[in-house]
């Protein structure tokens, strides 16, 4: 072991989950389909820690130590990006979305549709001159 201490322990509990999780892990390496359509899966990350130790007393000099740590580490797959001709769309693989994720999801096609009723709007008001 690097360090007999509690900070040893976490220390090295830390450096190992980074390891395990960087940002390919959530954003995942692009899939070419074709020449046209473009994979990238998206997932979750979810990690924990923890780390304790103890000094125990001695009568000699000997350091006595006791300690421990450990991690847990979930991956879950969420949505994928899917790039074809140009435009980026995103499809969801879970269905337990929270509200705020399905608000923001729909923003798009909110501005989407906005658009298309003010074009037909200022096309009616323009016909009509």
């Amino acid at each position: 072991m690097k360090d007999q201490s509690a900070a040893g322990i976490l220390s090295t509990t830390i450096e190992k989950v980074r390891q395990l999780v960087d940002v390919s892990t959530i954003v995942g390496e692009p899939i070419s389909l074709s020449d046209e359509i473009t994979v990238i899966p998206v997932s979750k990350v979810t990690y924990g820690f923890a780390s304790g130790g103890s000094d125990f007393p001695s009568k000699n000099n000997t350091q006595l130590f006791g300690g421990g740590g450990g991690a847990g580490i979930t991956i879950n797959p969420v949505a994928f990006l899917i790039l074809k001709n140009g435009e980026v769309t995103l499809k969801h693989i879970t269905s337990n979305d929270n509200a705020a994720e399905r608000l923001v999801n729909m923003v798009p096609d909110v501005i989407d549709k906005v658009s298309d009723v003010v074009s037909k709007v200022k096309s009616g008001t323009a016909e009509q001159n």
